[in-house]
Formats: C-alpha cells, structure tokens, sequence
C-alpha cells in the first residue's frame, strides 16, 4: 500500500510537470490553431537560463526562475514573430515543419553556448520532506512545490482567459480570427501575448523537471515536450482542464507503468493508451468534436 501512494505521488509530481508544458501547446493551438513543437525546447532554455542565474550570478532560486520567464517570454515572442506569423496564412505542413526548425535551431544554438556535457541543476526549493507512516512514505519539498504549483497555474489561467479582456480576446480568436479582427481585437498582439504566456510556463515546468530529475544538457525538454503534446492531445487540445487532467493521468500511467509493468516499456505504454483513448474518443477526454464546412 505504501509503495502504492510513493508511485502515485511520483506520478502525480511528473504529471503535473507535464500538464504545465502541456497548457503551453494546449494555449497556442487553442488560439493560434498550431503545433508549436519548438515549446520543448523553450523548456530546456529556461532551465539554462535558471541554472546560470543560480550558479553563476549566486541568484536566489526565485529571482533565477523570475529571469528564466522573463527570457523565454521575450524568447516566445521572437518566435512568434519571426517563425510564425509569416506563415499566417500557409499550409498547416509548412508551420509544422518550421516549427521542427526552430526546434533543431534552439537546441543546436544551446550546443554552441553549453556544451553537450551534462550539468547537475542545483536543488531549487529544499525545506524538508514529510514522512508517513512511520517514515516508510517519504514526500519530498520538490514534489509539493510541482503540484502546487501546477494547481495555481491552471486556476489562474482559467481566470485570466475569462475574467480578462485580454483573456476574452483570446476566446474571441479562437473561435474566429476574422470577425475578432472586425470587432477590433488585434490579432497579432493577442497571438504574441499566448505565445509569451506559453514561454513563461515552459521555463517553470523547465525549473520544475529539472529539480526532480537534476541532469541538464540541450535535449533535456524533447521526450517531456514530446509527452507533453500527448498530455495535450489526451486531455482534449485546446482545453486548458483538459491539459491539466490529460498531464496528471499521463504521469501516474507512466510511473505506474514502469513500476508494476515493465521499465523499457513505461513510455510505450503512455502512447498505447492514448491510441486507444483516441480510437473511441477522437478529441481527447475534455475536447469538443469541430465540424469544418467544405
């Protein structure tokens, strides 16, 4: 039973990991109808920036995570701005694909810059652990902080998308971009504005992976952005509740997977549970079926 609840909070911990990273694709498909795959590799720049911030300036671990948001929220920005807006209006291919270049240019510039020897990020919020049942179930301060936090996010970005103005004109864009633009919503802006709150959210979920699993080199956000997109796609892309439960569920099969199953085969098993699950429910658990007019 112990071991039970130890895998479980693990699960609960990776997964909410996941649904952070996966309310960034979740956000900017929802509004800019694309796949941003370049957002796992956002991920690894933010976690960068925080470990030089700590080990080299000696920056308190909240004015390090603090600078890691700021840079990638410029970082989405310029993205957006450079990569994708041009393309506006092309072929879903063509965004796809240079969403991938983008991806191969962010983790080959942080070869340049890094190196591709590992490094170990410093423990980010260590104040003890809690211990249960006579010390057999061990959680620790990082595991709190993870699901916390994944709490406080999604709670606040199911308020500012509609409470805010800003929030309203995202809906608003979803739904339509040309009669937002005709009720003199600025399109480009709102786009930009998601792509930097998305960018923000990859550097905590960088910071939060990164203080679980402490090894960080250029690939670090590939297999979590790639898990990430599942989540998103689980959950219904496009559904912020939807990131956050498709996230959770996605970390408990997967750390029960290798726990109770097999450990080579715990990532083969996440991704055979969303081919089944999107067999008999195409647009995930919470997304709603879109019908196209042709």
């Amino acid at each position: 039973m112990v071991s039970f609840l130890r895998f479980l909070i693990n699960g609960i911990s990776l997964g909410s990991v996941y649904a952070i990273i996966a309310l960034g694709y979740t956000m900017v498909y929802g509004i800019a109808k694309m796949l941003n795959f370049a957002h796992g590799d956002v991920i690894m720049v933010g976690a960068y920036i925080a470990f030089c911030a700590m080990s080299y300036l000696s920056l308190p671990p909240l004015v390090a995570v603090l600078c890691a948001m700021a840079v990638c929220t410029v970082l989405g920005i310029v993205i957006e701005g450079l990569a994708y807006r041009p393309l506006r209006q092309a072929t879903k291919l063509a965004v796809l694909i240079t969403a991938i270049g983008v991806s191969y240019l962010l983790q080959n510039t942080a070869l340049l810059i890094w190196s591709s020897n590992p490094k170990v990020f410093p423990s980010v919020f260590n104040v003890g652990t809690i211990r249960l049942f006579e010390g057999n179930l061990v959680i620790s301060s990082e595991t709190i902080l993870t699901i916390v936090a994944n709490i406080v996010i999604m709670i606040a970005l199911t308020l500012f998308t509609g409470k805010t103005k800003m929030g309203k004109a995202m809906r608003a864009v979803s739904e339509d971009k040309g009669a937002a633009e005709l009720m003199g919503i600025n399109v480009n802006r709102t786009i930009s504005v998601t792509f930097a709150i998305g960018s923000a959210l990859a550097a905590i979920a960088g910071v939060l992976l990164c203080s679980a699993y402490p090894t960080l080199q250029p690939t670090t956000g590939s297999m979590p952005g790639i898990k990430a997109f599942t989540a998103a796609v689980f959950g219904g892309i496009g559904s912020i509740p939807g990131a956050m439960i498709g996230g959770l569920l996605l970390g408990i099969i997967e750390i029960l997977g290798k726990a109770y199953i097999s450990t080579e085969l715990g990532d083969a098993l996440v991704f055979a549970v969303l081919i089944i699950v999107l067999l008999f429910k195409p647009a995930g658990l919470l997304g709603k079926p879109v019908r196209e007019k042709v």
